[in-house]
């Protein structure tokens, strides 16, 4: 896209947008020029915009929900970068499943599988994601000005929806901290900075360190970071914490998104034994 998309990436961050939301919209208006090759967005219309979106659809089998995204983005690219919204004002958002339950691991999964992460940096991070229940993209982002040990707090700081908010840190991670600290004292100002100087070490590192780890821990599930995040929310529901608290803890704008932890919950109920199952067997005699 050459100067169009630097002009796209101008407009996004004068919109205000979160980081990630911009790394997306770029991305998929980005695929739409290439799907076109020599002809630039410029010259395209509403008809060349729709036969990209069938061509995800039906080749490439998106799922609604990046359908979405990838829509919000051509509609950026002509509302406001092209000043052309007639390009898609006919254009609607797929139909999004009302509920989809994620997906998450048991607590002896998640030990298996943060033991089996290297190296040092990958590990830690996803040690504090499952700790604290952040996004990847807030990990990611952390700086070590964000965490004040002496009060036991983490700073969120424009978390998704441009939203602070400020999270308890655990004695147990605070360990893990300071270890990190002792053993790589990462360069500032990023927690976890990543190999290009003064950036954070990148999603696609994360992701193959966990992928990795779940080869290696035998897992039969497939391994992501927002796993973690899932597994958080839904462990504390089933440590009784209330679901507002949950809410406040995640970041969460809509009480619907921390909802859904709660269908998980209750899906474990049926391995939990009566009281009654175990009178007169051996796992009886905890029964005082």
């Amino acid at each position: 896209m050459g100067m169009l998309r630097d002009r796209m990436a101008d407009d996004l961050k004068l919109k205000g947008l979160a980081p990630i939301t911009q790394e997306s919209y770029l991305r998929y208006a980005q695929r739409f020029a290439d799907h076109y090759k020599d002809r630039s967005p410029l010259k395209l219309g509403e008809r060349e915009v729709r036969d990209f979106l069938l061509h995800l659809v039906k080749d490439e089998g998106i799922a609604p929900s990046t359908h979405g995204v990838c829509l919000a983005s051509l509609q950026f690219l002509y509302r406001v970068t092209l000043r052309r919204p007639e390009v898609v004002a006919g254009l609607r958002y797929p139909k999004v499943p009302g509920l989809v339950l994620p997906h998450v691991l048991s607590g002896s999964e998640v030990v298996k599988l943060l033991g089996c992460i290297t190296p040092l940096r990958p590990r830690t991070m996803c040690t504090l994601i499952y700790a604290t229940g952040l996004r990847i993209s807030e990990a990611q982002n952390l700086l070590i000005a964000d965490i004040d040990s002496t009060r036991g707090i983490l700073h969120i700081r424009k978390g998704k929806g441009g939203r602070d908010r400020d999270l308890p840190l655990g004695e147990k991670l605070l360990l893990v901290l300071r270890e990190y600290w002792r053993l790589l004292r990462p360069e500032p100002p990023y927690l976890f900075p990543g190999e290009v100087p003064g950036q954070p070490i990148t999603r696609t590192a994360i992701c193959l360190a966990l992928r990795r780890a779940g080869r290696a821990a035998r897992l039969k599930k497939r391994v992501f970071p927002h796993m973690l995040r899932h597994s958080y929310a839904t462990h504390l529901l089933e440590m009784g914490i209330d679901v507002r608290t949950i809410q406040v803890l995640l970041g969460h704008s809509n009480i619907n998104s921390t909802l859904r932890y709660l269908h998980v919950a209750r899906e474990r109920l049926a391995t939990i034994k009566s009281p009654f199952d175990v009178l007169g067997t051996p796992d009886g005699d905890v029964l005082r």
